[in-house]
């Protein structure tokens, strides 16, 4: 039973509260503000809502964003009034993009203070915009059982919005006037009222939900099934492409379907594909290196793609298949659109999961093609390339990073990658391996900021050992985001690659300018982040060799707490590397996959 609340702001926060809880909210990552007091005691005395507490609302947003997505459930995230909800701002965008469902609750002052210069205030009405999926300013708080009755289903309707298909971010917006703590206030409540309308109070017998939200997944027809069924039987030149996504049931759907279809698998490591114990017979996972040879692409002509997941990590395999657009790109996604390069012919509204298992089943013949061993040779060819170049690589080498962790990270690792030069080097050099290995990255729009509290909010969430590998700008960007991992004992290995600077845009066009490029783009900071480590009491050290590099990994992880491994680079013989394996690769695929019959 619910016990009598102190007054009316308890009420209506503890009645959100206990409704958000019965629709299944289990965590709430909470920042101090004084407006914000109702909601986070009503947090704080639930018992099945574990709460984080954050000093920065930023790095806070960040850690919800992990935590929902390494979960794949809502997150609760609470601030004051003001300037703290704008800074969840860059959370959102991500939350948005990337479809993690966020319960986004803001605390402001009640409307007669609006626009009157009172402090802390602005105007926090659907601040988020279009980057929430609703946005909804909460009446002033009350004690009638119509009022409870409206909080209660606007928790329910918040929680499954969150939810549905694709999910993301909503925003909850709570004017409360004062007494914000919860002290008694005579006539708030009463033996009389609270016993009045029991489900408002106290919610549905059973602990039930207020509405309990029902709903499907998208099945496509199996007419649709039948009609790609009878596509694919005419086209020997498949390809499948599989982007970012994080269904930990998808990699067996989708390698039975290429069996099936007798097609290659391009895939992204983060689709969560290229490694595991799924079939991984027909798995591509050097094409970011082959795919430069110009000759070779234009030999690689396919009749059909089938694409699932997010836009691919590598711009070498957008550019591929921009450039063969004539093929049949058909594009299956649970309710989003991508295909920033517009060469889609169909879109597929359906949850790819249960497609693959339904167009596996309406498939009766399959090929076993020269196409398809093309692929496998030029594949081979590349990834044997690579292993040579890299061996040859004594130095420290940003690329190498990969391939190192791949030989020594234990299964059921979670591998979170940093943008900007991480990512891609994750998608370049990590091969394929039969060990359950979970990636992850901030790839909704692709930003540097809350790198760090991201990673450390899917540590927070998960029970595996996490590695974060991230470039020293964005462990600039996010410091404030280690202060989780001390409060909350968290076990995690931060690898922070420097480079003293943006290391990507050494690749750019932009680097041919230099009169203008180290000040304004390459931005040179000459930090080190030892001090940083000792500030947060965080395990550190900087490797000057590959052993010295697989020995601090290796007792990060076995040890409890988390530790910083920093790995000096150079930027420019960064870029020279990188160009040297682009080139070998291209030898080895000519002269290999090209070589004169």
């Amino acid at each position: 039973m619910t016990p009598e609340p102190e007054n009316v702001n308890y009420a209506f926060a503890g009645a959100f509260v206990d409704e958000l809880a019965r629709s299944g909210l289990r965590y709430a990552c909470v920042c101090p503000g004084s407006r914000s007091t109702p909601l986070t005691i009503s947090l704080a005395r639930h018992l099945n809502i574990k709460t984080w507490v954050h000093l920065d609302e930023r790095s806070c947003a960040f850690f919800a964003l992990g935590m929902a997505r390494a979960l794949h459930e809502p997150v609760a995230l609470l601030c004051t009034s003001g300037t703290a909800a704008a800074n969840f701002f860059p959370a959102v965008i991500e939350a948005n993009y990337a479809h993690a469902p966020l319960l986004v609750l803001t605390s402001d002052r009640p409307p007669e203070l609006w626009e009157w210069g009172a402090p802390q205030t602005i105007d926090q009405s659907r601040l988020y915009g279009t980057h929430v999926k609703w946005s909804v300013n909460m009446t002033t708080p009350g004690a009638t059982p119509d009022l409870l009755r409206y909080v209660r289903a606007v928790a329910c309707r918040a929680f499954a919005i969150s939810m549905e298909s694709p999910e993301g971010p909503v925003q909850v917006n709570f004017p409360f006037r004062e007494p914000l703590a919860p002290e008694v206030v005579p006539g708030d409540s009463s033996e009389e009222t609270f016993s009045l309308a029991p489900e408002a109070w106290h919610g549905r017998e059973g602990e039930r939900a207020y509405i309990e939200v029902k709903g499907g997944i998208r099945i496509a027809s199996d007419e649709v099934a039948l009609s790609l069924s009878d596509s694919f039987k005419k086209a020997e030149r498949g390809l499948i492409v599989c982007g970012p996504q994080d269904d930990p049931g998808f990699a067996s759907g989708v390698s039975a379907l290429a069996a099936k279809l007798g097609y290659p698998i391009l895939a992204d490591s983060l689709s969560q594909v290229r490694c595991g114990a799924h079939d991984r017979r027909l798995i591509i996972d050097s094409y970011d290196a082959f795919l430069r040879n110009d000759s070779l692409v234009a030999t690689l002509l396919p009749e059909v793609v089938l694409r699932f997941g997010a836009t691919p990590t590598s711009k070498v395999l957008l550019n591929y298949l921009q450039r063969h657009r004539q093929a049949r790109q058909v594009v299956v996604s649970n309710g989003t659109w991508n295909d920033p390069i517009h060469a889609a012919t169909d879109f597929i509204q359906v949850d790819p999961t249960r497609f693959t298992t339904d167009l596996t089943a309406a498939i009766t013949d399959s090929h076993n093609t020269l196409w398809t061993q093309r692929w496998l040779d030029a594949n081979a060819a590349a990834s044997a390339s690579i292993m040579r170049q890299l061996e040859l690589i004594e130095e420290l080498f940003e690329g190498k990073v990969f391939s190192e962790l791949a030989s020594i990270v234990p299964a059921k690792v979670c591998l979170f990658a940093g943008n900007s030069m991480p990512v891609r080097d994750l998608d370049g050099f990590f091969p394929s391996t039969d060990r359950q290995i979970r990636f992850m990255a901030n790839r909704g729009v692709n930003g540097i900021d809350g790198v760090i509290s991201s990673a450390l909010g899917v540590s927070a969430a998960l029970p595996d050992p996490l590695i974060l590998v991230l470039g020293d700008i964005s462990f600039y960007h996010d410091m404030n985001g280690l202060l989780a991992a001390k409060q909350n004992q968290l076990n995690a290995t931060i690898i922070v690659v420097n480079n003293d600077g943006g290391g990507i845009f050494s690749f750019l066009p932009q680097a041919d300018y230099p009169e203008f490029f180290e000040r304004y783009l390459g931005t040179p900071h000459g930090l080190t982040f030892q001090q940083a480590a000792f500030l947060y009491d965080l395990g550190y050290s900087k490797v000057t060799s590959w052993k010295d590099f697989r020995d601090a990994v290796s007792e990060s992880i076995r040890s409890m707490g988390t530790s910083i491994i920093e790995v000096p680079g150079d930027r420019k013989r960064n870029v020279e590397l990188h160009r040297r394996m682009w080139a070998a690769v291209g030898q080895a695929t000519t002269s290999s996959i090209l070589k004169p019959t």
